[in-house]
């Protein structure tokens, strides 16, 4: 991929990046490295903690997701899950997210066939001229 399309790419990502992380957490509870890890794997761009764990901050903040600290293993590590808060905004973004990738592509397909029709007219209007003009 060429540096132009990673950047548009990375850009995406970073404008989506909660709701990347709210549908992590729908599948299962998370704490920010399996996110971080979970991102870098799925979509090959690099989010680190310094931009993540502000964001986790500020969904919890939010009530769309909660945490608690899971003290079995020998590094206590602070686990996200996502709340019905957080779920409704999840599917709320999902489905505006989908309308908005509806309406662009029914854009370009209205386009293209504006411009088969354009075409078509213009070939049948040149044909018509064509036939009523008198030849020399």
């Amino acid at each position: 991929m060429d540096s132009k399309n990673r950047e548009v790419q990375n850009k995406l990502m970073k404008g989506l990046l909660d709701l990347v992380i709210l549908q992590f957490l729908n599948s299962n509870p998370m704490h920010g490295y399996q996110i971080i890890s979970s991102i870098r794997k799925n979509f090959g761009v690099y989010f680190g903690p310094s931009t993540v764990y502000p964001l986790l901050n500020g969904l919890a903040k939010k009530g769309y997701i909660k945490s608690q600290w899971d003290l079995s293993n020998e590094r206590p590590r602070k686990v996200y899950q996502l709340t019905n808060e957080g779920y409704k905004l999840l599917s709320f973004t999902e489905n505006s997210l989908n309308h908005i990738c509806r309406k662009i592509s029914n854009i370009g397909i209205r386009e293209n066939l504006m411009k088969g029709v354009s075409g078509i007219l213009h070939k049948s209007i040149y044909s018509a001229a064509k036939n009523t003009i008198p030849e020399k």
